[in-house]
């Protein structure tokens, strides 16, 4: 459809100094709004009535009030207005071809995702990334992401996704809790003071053949504070797999209890269909799954040792 030979779009300005005296109320305040003069403002109202060959509005000295078809259409025009405005966020949020802006929780970033960055930089140089992390589940199209990783139940509207990988719950400690004399058993584990966070212990609990109740102890609202509390030595904690995966292999972090339970949410990547096709996507896409492939194996080869 030819829209130049369907009908007429009236100047910018005119329509944005309509918006605001039907908005505002009057031309004084729509002037200060604008940073116009009153008179400019006059004269694209004017203008606006010209070019459409219709009256907006009723001039009662120098009161306006809105005809009925002004009031319609200013509605009509805000509701344009805000839309043409979004259109214009999304376009200057988006990244260039050659950046790459990676939306995380920020547990998963700091523990997971940040130590694995440098091989996706040594796949592709000339990737310009950019990582934000947000406990909010963050909207690809007006939030400036090009892609993100989310945790739950899949099933989000207005994304593609598809999971990562299944992550488990598994008990740890520091190498210096207790002066070294780590617990031995499920027993001796709840016995010990216990770190919590958000995680429900009922699975572990059932799986280490243990009441399952609600434990009591020193509460946390954030994995990474707990993880900085069992690192310090002030006790015992369950925590996501992924999130203490390297500390373990790196000795910073001790699995005393090999008991670990499924978590009932995993990984995803998710991403807007605006960037479906690109080729950043794709290079992240084939990174993430050979990152997720040996993170896997790594976690098998460590049930063996345990």
């Amino acid at each position: 459809m030819n829209l130049r030979h369907t009908f007429r779009i009236p100047p910018l300005a005119a329509l944005r100094a309509f918006e605001a005296v039907a908005r505002l109320g009057g031309v004084v305040e729509a002037a200060a709004e604008l940073h116009l003069t009153h008179s400019a403002i006059s004269h694209q109202l004017r203008s606006l009535e010209e070019n459409l060959g219709r009256r907006l509005l009723e001039r009662h000295g120098r009161r306006l009030q809105l005809t009925e078809g002004g009031r319609v259409y200013a509605l009509q025009v805000r509701y344009a207005l805000h839309d043409l405005a979004k259109a214009t966020g999304q376009v200057l949020s988006r990244s260039h071809d050659d950046e790459l802006v990676i939306g995380t929780l920020p547990s998963f970033g700091a523990h997971w995702l940040v130590s694995r960055l440098p091989s996706l930089l040594t796949a592709a140089p000339r990737l310009q990334v950019s990582v934000r992390a947000s406990l909010a589940l963050a909207d690809l199209d007006d939030g400036g992401l090009d892609l993100a990783i989310r945790m739950g139940s899949g099933g989000w509207e207005r994304v593609q996704q598809r999971p990562l990988f299944h992550d488990r719950l598994v008990a740890v400690a520091s190498p210096t809790f207790n002066g070294g004399q780590l617990p031995r058993t499920p027993a001796e584990f709840i016995r010990a003071p216990l770190l919590l966070s958000i995680e429900n212990w009922r699975p572990w609990l059932e799986c280490a053949g243990l009441d399952p109740h609600d434990p009591t102890g020193l509460h946390f609202n954030d994995s990474n504070l707990l993880l900085e509390a069992v690192r310090q030595g002030l006790g015992v904690a369950l925590a996501r797999q992924s999130l203490v995966h390297d500390a373990l292999r790196e000795g910073r972090l001790m699995r005393p209890i090999p008991i670990c339970a499924p978590y009932p949410a995993p990984y995803w990547l998710v991403w807007s269909a605006r960037a479906a096709g690109q080729h950043k996507l794709a290079v992240f896409s084939d990174w993430i799954d050979q990152q997720v492939a040996t993170y896997l194996d790594e976690v098998a080869a460590s049930d063996v040792q345990t």
